[in-house]
């Protein structure tokens, strides 16, 4: 139930009291993120880690000027893939194989499947299942924040092309999909803090198909 305890204790926080938060807490918010399951175990997204209080005000503007994306301890930006490419899924096939110590010939056929498909599909599209990948790890990390008893805001609220630009992700073939401040709730500036979780019942939510 522990975890359930930290579910309904988090919320999305609307203001921060700009305290640095404990690293350990931060690495194990990041590996809950690394091992997350994607598509094809492909990891089409990386995660820039924003301290630099410069950088933060930088992004504030262009992310209407929420309070919390400065007054953070860290700054998770989710950014995915532009578009799938023959040498970036050939690497995490190629790491499969180093790491696990063989080769498998169903596991090749499924390479060459993937690279017979991607590669030649609209980059939109790629960019957009990538987001979605993206997106789970991005879960996970929220997650973990609760579990390390931290505040973390999920954001789409911004621009990402202002946001790609401030940390030059376009040139490196990435595009921001989603941000994720994290650190200490300010209660007295937060009209959020007391006010009741509200969730759609379990019967409203699951419907049980046996």
């Amino acid at each position: 139930m522990e975890l359930l305890d930290k579910l309904n204790w988090r919320y999305a926080a609307k203001a921060m009291n700009g305290e640095k938060v404990a690293q350990e807490k931060i690495d194990r918010i990041l590996e809950a993120a690394r091992l997350a399951p994607t598509s094809s175990g492909l990891q089409p997204f990386e995660i820039f880690v924003v301290t630099n209080q410069e950088i933060k005000e930088q992004i504030k503007p262009v992310a209407w000027n929420q309070s919390v994306i400065t007054d953070c301890s860290h700054l998770l930006v989710f950014a995915a893939w532009d578009t799938y490419t023959a040498d970036r899924i050939n690497h995490m096939f190629d790491l499969t194989n180093e790491v696990r110590g063989f080769k498998n010939e169903g596991w090749e056929n499924y390479r060459q499947m993937l690279l017979d498909s991607y590669p030649q599909k609209d980059a939109e599209e790629n960019f957009n299942h990538a987001a979605k990948q993206a997106y789970i790890a991005f879960a996970l990390a929220l997650t973990a924040a609760a579990y390390e008893g931290l505040d973390a805001t999920p954001l789409e609220g911004f621009d990402p092309a202002a946001v790609d630009k401030i940390l030059g992700l376009r040139e490196k073939g990435l595009r921001s999909a989603v941000l994720l401040p994290i650190g200490m709730r300010a209660p007295k500036e937060d009209w959020l803090v007391d006010l009741v979780k509200v969730r759609k019942s379990t019967a409203d939510l699951v419907t049980v198909l046996d």
